[in-house]
């Protein structure tokens, strides 16, 4: 990856809807040269996807919670497929340590959390933490 395709991405990642006509004359090449660099950067999995940011709270769901799960003894798998079938879930990583996941939940009301934790807890134990607010921000590491 050179400075060009990091322009590039710097670009995409501002403005993922910019037309190629207008990526093109941002970097200063011709729509052919961009694209065929768009597309080596999605062969080597560098761009996996053009996306929408979608604001939760617009949605309705004001709440944030951090909820570090540990199944219980040969539940794993099934915790696994739980956490993957609940669409609350908007994040959820495997983890070492004395928890097996972390997820980040996104919901309505305390209600709703409940009902959710409820699910897991026949599983597994959770533990959660609201989010008050959040100082950074999902983000990319440094591109270079």
């Amino acid at each position: 990856m050179d400075e060009l395709d990091r322009t590039i991405l710097d670009i995409l990642i501002d403005d993922a809807r910019i037309s190629l006509k207008e990526l093109s004359q941002k970097v200063g090449l011709s729509s052919p040269s961009v694209s065929e660099r768009l597309r080596r950067l999605e062969e080597k999995k560098i761009i996996r996807s053009f996306t929408v940011d979608i604001d939760p709270v617009a949605l309705g769901y004001g709440l944030t919670a951090i909820v570090r799960i540990r199944p219980l003894p040969g539940m794993l798998h099934i915790v696994e497929r739980l956490l993957q079938e609940t669409p609350e879930i908007t994040e959820c990583d495997k983890v070492t340590g004395d928890d097996c996941f972390i997820g980040k939940l996104q919901f309505r009301s305390m209600e709703q959390l409940d009902s959710i934790l409820d699910r897991i807890a026949e599983k597994a134990e959770t533990n959660t933490s609201i989010v008050k607010s959040s100082p950074v921000k999902r983000r990319l590491p440094p591109l270079s």
